[in-house]
């Protein structure tokens, strides 16, 4: 199993869950985050004073698939994210050794469906 997480910018966040759905993957967290990387924040005028914001708002999404539809997860979420312009965002894979569903106690493959 794999755990992908994508930090994404906001308005893309339907968009993907849409994709995800549409390809079979119906868990997911999502968290309101706040990061930059190249896009290095942007300055905003408020009553008349300049001032940096150096962190902006992202959306974290983090789904736990087997092994055999992470690259479809993964091609998924880069082609909907994709706007072209600095800050798209990362996706991160990690390998999960086990998965527990708490209610049944399904593990692994079974606990993801």
């Amino acid at each position: 199993m794999k755990k992908i997480t994508a930090v994404i910018k906001p308005f893309k966040l339907e968009d993907i869950k849409h994709e995800l759905t549409a390809i079979g993957i119906s868990g997911m967290t999502v968290c309101e985050v706040k990061g930059h990387g190249r896009q290095k924040g942007h300055s905003e005028l408020y009553r008349g004073a300049e001032y940096n914001v150096d962190f902006l708002p992202k959306v974290q999404i983090s789904v736990v698939v087997a092994d055999a539809q992470a690259d479809v997860v993964i091609e998924a979420m880069c082609r909907v994210a994709n706007t072209g312009k600095v800050g798209d965002g990362k996706i991160f894979v990690e390998p999960v050794e086990r998965a527990i569903r708490i209610r049944t106690g399904e593990e692994d493959d079974e606990a993801l469906l």
